[in-house]
């Protein structure tokens, strides 16, 4: 049996909530301080390996000294970027959660549900009280005559299994434009909403996507919150206009918001 090993950084909200998650549900994991026990690089290449990461999607640029060793440099190869972050191993992004059932970057904290079992009835809540979530792909469809890029539809439950929120995305390519996201009205005002939208672009970028894009004239103060600005349609790419109808389908020129995605 393969034993569940958590790569932990205390002072990480994320890492906390999956270690905290991995407890709960007693399933005793080994816990890594990875700052005071850094992988060597043979076992950090074969952590990235088998989450189906790049190299460069382990690294964590935020609070680190990426930039300043210049690591966003193309001539950086795989090998030296792996033994720059075993000498430096505040850039090993966190949590890096090993089960059975495979390894994972669990950001957000929800991914963490694709590694285990969870008990039936059973609510995982996060240290800010709200609930983990578990996403269900309900289908993959055009939603308009004549659309070529078919929306991705999600169901979002807690982990005792009641339903709280939906949401849809289209893919083309790198890009991923958000078609919906909606919280269940009993559930609202609880920050469920930028859950949800984290492990959306989670599974897009899974899928290959790595720039995320949403037009809408009601929540750009939402979007705003996750990291979104404003861009001029003009300069958005052909195929994120052609992908699809607006978030607000009453508005004759939503205004578009774009970010980058990333682990």
């Amino acid at each position: 049996m393969t034993p569940i090993t958590i790569y932990h950084n205390p002072d990480c909200g994320t890492s906390r909530n999956v270690l905290a998650a991995l407890q709960a549900l007693r399933l005793n994991p080994m816990v890594i301080e990875y700052l005071k026990a850094p992988p060597d690089a043979g076992t950090l290449k074969s952590l990235i390996t088998a989450a189906s990461m790049s190299v460069r999607d382990a690294i964590r640029v935020k609070g680190t000294p990426y930039k300043e060793l210049g690591l966003d440099g193309a001539e950086w190869s795989d090998d030296a970027l792996i033994e720059q972050t075993v000498r430096h191993p505040i850039l090993i992004n966190r949590p890096l959660v090993v089960t059975g059932k495979g390894v994972r970057l669990c950001r957000p904290s929800d991914v963490v549900l694709d590694l285990v079992d969870t008990p039936h009835g059973i609510r995982l809540e996060k240290e800010e009280g709200v609930p983990f979530l578990g996403d269900t792909l309900i289908s993959s469809e055009a939603v308009a005559a004549g659309q070529a890029t078919p929306v991705q539809f999600y169901a979002y439950r807690a982990t005792d299994g009641a339903v709280l929120a939906h949401a849809s995305v289209a893919l083309q390519g790198t890009h991923a434009l958000v078609h919906t996201l909606t919280v269940d009205a009993a559930h609202r005002g609880q920050g469920l909403g930028h859950n949800v939208l984290a492990l959306l672009l989670r599974r897009a970028f899974e899928q290959g996507a790595r720039r995320a894009w949403v037009s809408s004239d009601t929540a750009g103060a939402f979007f705003g919150k996750s990291g979104f600005k404003t861009i001029d349609r003009g300069q958005a790419p052909s195929a994120v206009l052609a992908a699809g109808p607006p978030m607000d389908t009453n508005a004759s020129t939503p205004t578009l918001y774009t970010r980058q995605i990333s682990l």
